[in-house]
């Protein structure tokens, strides 16, 4: 086997790549963020979640030098987030972001390749994103998933040691979105950072070995997977019935209750026991119940909506 054409260059041996300290953001009256600390180090993979409007993308873009904090401080590889020399250790990818329309795909990796002294190879990053057959093709002319994936491996092409994905797998289907996990874990294998966005929850656990959550410009959540499904305690409850839905919002403990295609209803509940007794209690018509542990996704929803005044 060849050697993979992704690996990390790394520059220097601070541990927190990326650090945020109090910091605070503020577009005309409205607060993006309020008091924000976060340190990302060496070797991560962090997810960071939020609703829309919660921070995520302020977040981001002062770790990556696009703005400046109106107070606190923000540190990219121990220096100044917005020096050059600084960012050439970083890639990136914003949510909302496009290559130049008439540049082929080959011409625009090429472009960006020259700006770094240990580029990888234009024909190899091609290879490993799926882009190779389309090298020709103007960047205009592109899908909405080829442009997410020509974006991503732009970010990787440096070899930086900290990238930053907002959103990075929109408009992908599931074969393209495996074939772009598969290339940021071989990024994180050669020992890259990761911090990213996503709003497809399986992304992140997929990725990320710790979550951190943001809600109205305040982190409210920081561990592990597990650690913050275990922040809420959240458990499903789900069974076959012939009742409608609307049947089981007020159970005890119930924070969700959704039916699946299969017509079996789930009640994400704080409490998985109450939850059963009182449906036995009531002498609801239930059968093949099952209990499992929540996901990533209920278990972020169940923060959210618990911090909402």
């Amino acid at each position: 086997m060849t050697s993979p054409a992704i690996t990390v260059s790394p520059r220097g041996t601070t541990t927190a790549l990326a650090s945020a300290d109090a910091v605070t953001k503020t577009f005309g009256t409205t607060p993006a963020l309020t008091g924000v600390s976060l340190q990302i180090n060496a070797g991560e993979s962090v997810g960071l979640l939020g609703p829309n409007g919660a921070g995520k993308s302020t977040l981001i873009g002062l770790l990556s030098g696009l703005r400046r904090p109106d107070s606190g401080s923000v540190r990219l590889f121990g220096g100044d987030p917005a020096h050059p020399r600084t960012r050439l250790r970083l890639g990136m990818t914003p949510q909302a972001t496009a290559v130049p329309q008439n540049l082929t795909v080959g011409e625009a990796v090429r472009f960006v390749a020259a700006h770094y002294p240990d580029a990888v190879s234009s024909n190899e990053l091609l290879a490993d994103f799926g882009l190779a057959s389309i090298e020709r093709k103007q960047c205009g002319g592109l899908s909405g998933g080829q442009q997410r994936r020509l974006l991503v491996a732009l970010a990787l092409v440096g070899r930086p040691e900290l990238v930053i994905l907002d959103e990075p797998t929109t408009g992908l289907d599931v074969d393209a979105r495996e074939t772009l996990w598969a290339q940021l874990r071989q990024y994180r294998r050669s020992g890259g950072t990761l911090l990213i966005t996503s709003h497809y929850l399986e992304e992140i656990q997929a990725l990320a070995n710790r979550v951190v959550v943001i809600d109205r410009g305040t982190i409210i959540a920081d561990g592990t997977v597990d650690e913050i499904r275990g922040t809420v305690s959240v458990s499903k409850v789900s069974f076959r019935t012939k009742l409608p839905p609307s049947s089981f919002g007020s159970i005890a403990h119930t924070v969700e209750v959704t039916t699946a295609d299969n017509g079996r209803i789930t009640l994400v509940t704080h409490n998985a026991d109450a939850t059963v007794r009182e449906l036995v209690l009531r002498d609801l018509p239930f059968e093949q119940l099952e209990v499992h542990a929540a996901t990533l996704e209920e278990a972020f929803r169940a923060i959210t909506a618990k911090e909402q005044p």
